[in-house]
């Protein structure tokens, strides 16, 4: 990844979806926010009068969930002698598991940007506004693809793209007749391109000004014709969003595929919006197929096999990848690691050694893609996890299961064939842009 805001990002976004899922029975599950200027001490106080007053809770065993959630609470308040910089959250409480058993929850920590809400409730589900704040990126950027066809409006924030708005037009051709009739459509025709240009400024302003302040940190013309040009030039075009204009794109496409194109021309100017990022690191990789280097791996067993042997500079997952780390043990409490795919998982149910055929418990199971978040500086590489927005992304995740890597040097033992390739790739499908490659 780029740094540590963005790991620290990816796992609190794991932890909301948890934590999302997770429901308690009664209201015995503890939300806590505390901004960083709230004392500790002041939040312990609140506790306290609050476990006075759950005392007097009729039920009994709700009772008992409520004051065991809050003493669990005072207890990981204890860990803290003042605020984090950053603030603190806290979630406490008991919850049901998929086979209907309780589970105690306990969960403290600062998090990467401060908190600004605070927050005390309690519950049967844990509430997640909070976290869910931490996870706004504020560095949002504008696109127009206009042409002669129709126009695109998009906006792009981190791994994330989103077409707001979009519409077709059609436009009277330059007319081949002379004399009177060509000035008459000629006045027809340019009259129909200033209206056009007009609706696309008045829709910009509706969708990139917000109560009166601009939404984008900046905007990006794209086109494969002069619409572009007149749009920034033309009276009618806001002059706020014309101070945000930070490029004028040429693209071959309109559309999708403009909009695709336009992000791809404009990454100098977005080296910080992680779909940039995203594409760029999943080309390099396809180049390295491209030129035979033999500094690629993928799958997860030749993955495994190249971080434990250190060949991977950069290793690239898929962030929905469904796969597992799972830790068995045979009756002599010898340990063996396998890692599964989704559809290997039933391995785990009557397990048995592959060599001597004892049956083996499973000690822990937990995602691959959390492990390798937790265990990747052991190996010496660089961890990048990545979202589907870039198409190129979307390739490597079909074509190559989500999970791969960029290597030191080659491996003799992973050499990539023609005939490796034959099933992610089609070279007549004109919409698969890497089947050149190969």
């Amino acid at each position: 990844m780029s740094g540590v805001s963005d790991l620290e990002r990816w796992k609190l976004k794991r932890l909301i979806k948890s934590l999302e899922a997770a429901r308690g029975s009664g209201t015995s599950m503890i939300s806590l926010a505390i901004p960083p200027k709230q004392q500790i001490s002041q939040v312990v106080s609140m506790l306290t009068e609050e476990f006075g007053t759950a005392s007097n809770i009729k039920s009994r065993v709700n009772r008992q969930s409520v004051l065991s959630a809050i003493t669990s609470a005072q207890h990981r308040l204890k860990l803290y002698s003042r605020t984090p910089p950053n603030g603190l959250v806290v979630y406490c409480g008991t919850i049901l598991t998929d086979d209907g058993k309780e589970k105690l929850v306990n969960i403290d920590f600062e998090p990467f940007k401060p908190v600004s809400t605070k927050l005390y409730l309690c519950d049967s589900r844990f509430h997640l506004d909070p976290l869910a704040g931490l996870l706004e990126d504020n560095t949002k950027f504008g696109f127009i693809v206009i042409d002669g066809k129709g126009s695109l409006y998009g906006q792009l924030s981190g791994n994330t793209r989103e077409t707001l708005h979009q519409f077709s037009v059609e436009l009277p051709k330059k007319h081949g007749r002379g004399g009177q009739s060509s000035m008459r459509f000629g006045r027809i025709r340019l009259e129909k391109r200033q209206n056009y240009v007009r609706k696309v400024a008045e829709k910009a302003t509706q969708l990139f000004i917000t109560n009166n302040a601009i939404n984008v940190t900046g905007l990006i013309l794209a086109g494969s014709a002069e619409f572009k040009e007149e749009l920034e030039k033309s009276d009618v075009f806001d002059p706020r969003l014309r101070s945000k204009v930070i490029q004028l794109v040429d693209v071959a496409y309109g559309g999708e595929n403009g909009f695709s194109e336009a992000i791809t021309l404009s990454r100098k100017y977005l080296d910080n919006v992680k779909v940039v990022q995203e594409q760029e690191l999943v080309t390099k990789f396809f180049d390295e197929i491209a030129r035979n280097t033999g500094k690629i791996s993928y799958g997860i067993d030749d993955i495994i096999s190249a971080l434990e042997d250190g060949a991977v500079e950069t290793l690239i997952v898929w962030e929905n990848l469904v796969a597992w780390r799972v830790e068995f043990q045979d009756a002599e409490g010898t340990k063996t690691v396998r890692f599964l795919r989704s559809e290997q998982e039933q391995e785990c149910v009557n397990a048995v050694d592959k060599v001597t055929g004892a049956q083996l418990e499973v000690v822990s199971k937990e995602p691959l893609v959390d492990w390798l978040a937790e265990a990747y500086t052991n190996f010496g590489t660089s961890l990048e996890i990545i979202g589907d927005s870039a198409p190129e992304a979307t390739a490597f995740i079909n074509g190559f299961g989500g999970i791969g890597g960029l290597l030191r040097w080659k491996r003799e033992e992973f050499d990539i064939q023609e005939s490796d390739l034959e099933d992610y790739f089609d070279e007549n499908d004109p919409d698969d842009e890497y089947a050149e490659f190969f």
